[in-house]
């Protein structure tokens, strides 16, 4: 092959790239084509390298992929951790590098196990990767950011989504850059149009499917909403004498957030225990209450009596209810190994960085008649924990303090992620942020309003209930997730019983 002896220096050069492709297919970028265009690339890359060499590029993938993907992290260690410049970029670096170990781990099995079985360098590479994005949800804690398949929210293959849900969206995706190296690498005819009907077929059935109702409205009128985005700095915020300044605005603001039916307001709104708000809060909820209209907050929250306390969501005046935050970011709500690093460096002191787990099986909040499931920052970007909470629920509520990321690419990508898991249950989705980007999504993951960000401003329109439920929703991940280490499990089977020769590590079919 003409790539058998790639030299080092365009190992070096083309498999970080590969890696980078990836974060520009997906937003702010948009260049949905650089996704296929990565694993095409990636699939040229371990083609034919030994399984040692695997290691290497499979680490260099990922270094680019979280090197350019989640570089944000540098923000809030450095401006909001006040960490000092070398220390922020070499915990970056650290944070890149350790996820990178996981590319490492991919490679080297796809070119180990995978690569030789009948279809491995197809369907075999495309299931792996699916397996390995899903390995990235919950191993230590999870950090399920960077699929493929956000890339496709706006694409023919978006269609799939309310089916198969985002993994099915990266396993079609890697299918077609596989097709479309093999294509590359065996141009017979027979082999192209074998390639061609499985892409017609995957990209078509996706057109199709955008055109499927899952889900009908279930009330005559939808609900009029304000989304109220106080834009105060992350760096006031949890000062004490900025307190009664916080209350000021948030009242200035007020009267035009009166007459909707929910009021929607970001996570830790107001810098206090929610049971020492309340004489804020109260009078607030009274005043929606009498119009039948129903506040939406985040707010922390302790028991009394508990040294344990919550980032949490409370439903107050026409609603009710309470919801603590299940899943917890690393450094930002809780402290790994907490006796050793506290006190280190400010970085591991931040403010409110002591939360603990709320417990599963929650219930949902209450609004003006209404089932509300909420989520709470990073929670939106878990399609299990998401679709859960949509089986039963009306509407989906999300909010966030993105402050933490400044002015980088996160809070896109965040707002990426939560479009997917609007477009999956069939729900519209109401996101309320600090400092932007605040949106209200309908059931299709399409944005019908939204705010700029680092302004302060109330955004006002509409949300329909929707009623009925999509098949991503009801099942959740499982069915995909199943079905690809049942395929890798399949070609194992007929590799060991039917395949022959030695020409199965580089035979396409």
């Amino acid at each position: 092959m003409p790539h058998k002896g790639l030299r080092p220096l365009w190992v070096l050069l083309l498999t970080p790239l590969a890696g980078v492709l990836v974060t520009l297919s997906l937003a702010p970028f948009g260049l949905w084509p650089a996704g296929i265009a990565s694993c095409a690339l990636y699939c040229y890359l371990l083609s034919t390298c030994t399984p040692r060499q695997a290691l290497w590029r499979g680490w260099l993938f990922g270094l680019g992929l979280f090197g350019s993907g989640v570089s944000w992290v540098y923000v809030s260690i450095h401006v909001y951790g006040y960490a000092s410049v070398p220390l922020a970029a070499f915990l970056t670096t650290l944070f890149c590098a350790g996820l990178a170990l996981l590319h490492s781990l991919f490679a080297w099995t796809y070119v180990r196990h995978v690569r030789p079985l009948p279809g491995g360098m197809l369907l075999g590479f495309a299931a792996l990767w699916v397996l390995f994005e899903w390995l990235r949800s919950w191993l230590l804690t999870g950090f399920p950011w960077l699929y493929l398949g956000y890339a496709h929210i706006d694409t023919w293959l978006a269609g799939w989504a309310p089916v198969v849900g985002v993994y099915g969206l990266s396993f079609i995706c890697a299918v077609s850059g596989a097709c479309l190296f093999l294509a590359w690498r065996n141009p017979r005819p027979v082999a192209l149009l074998t390639y061609a009907s499985l892409l017609a077929g995957l990209w078509g059935g996706g057109g199709l499917l955008r055109t499927a109702e899952w889900v009908a409205p279930g009330a005559e009128q939808p609900l009029s909403v304000a989304l109220y985005q106080p834009n105060i700095p992350q760096q006031l915020k949890w000062r004490r004498e900025q307190y009664p300044e916080i209350l000021r605005q948030f009242d200035r603001a007020l009267p035009e957030q009166y007459g909707h039916d929910i009021v929607l307001w970001p996570e830790s709104a107001l810098p206090r225990f929610y049971q020492q708000a309340r004489d804020y809060l109260d009078p607030v909820a009274q005043q929606l209450q009498r119009n039948d209209a129903t506040l939406i907050t985040g707010i922390p929250w302790r028991d009394a009596g508990s040294e344990d306390y919550y980032n949490s969501i409370v439903a107050l005046g026409a609603g009710e209810g309470v919801y603590h935050k299940q899943r917890l970011v690393p450094f930002g709500e809780y402290v790994p190994l907490e006796s050793r690093l506290r006190g280190l460096i400010a970085f591991f002191d931040l403010p409110m960085s002591s939360f603990s787990a709320g417990p599963p099986g929650q219930d949902l909040l209450q609004a003006n008649g209404y089932r509300i499931a909420p989520f709470i920052c990073y929670e939106v970007v878990y399609p299990d924990l998401v679709a859960r909470g949509a089986r039963t629920a009306d509407l989906l509520v999300t909010i966030s303090n993105d402050s933490w990321f400044g002015a980088s690419i996160g809070p896109l990508q965040h707002l990426q992620m939560a479009r997917m898991r609007a477009l999956e249950s069939g729900r519209y989705l109401l996101r309320g942020t600090n400092n932007g980007i605040s949106a209200i999504i309908d059931h299709r993951g399409q944005i019908l309003a939204r705010t700029a960000q680092f302004e302060e401003t109330v955004l006002t329109g509409e949300a329909q209930v929707m009623l009925g439920s999509t098949p991503a929703a009801s099942f959740g991940t499982r069915p995909v997730i199943s079905a690809c280490a049942l395929l890798l499990l399949l070609l194992l089977v007929i590799f060991h019983t039917f395949w022959r020769g030695g020409e199965a590590a580089t035979t396409p079919e």
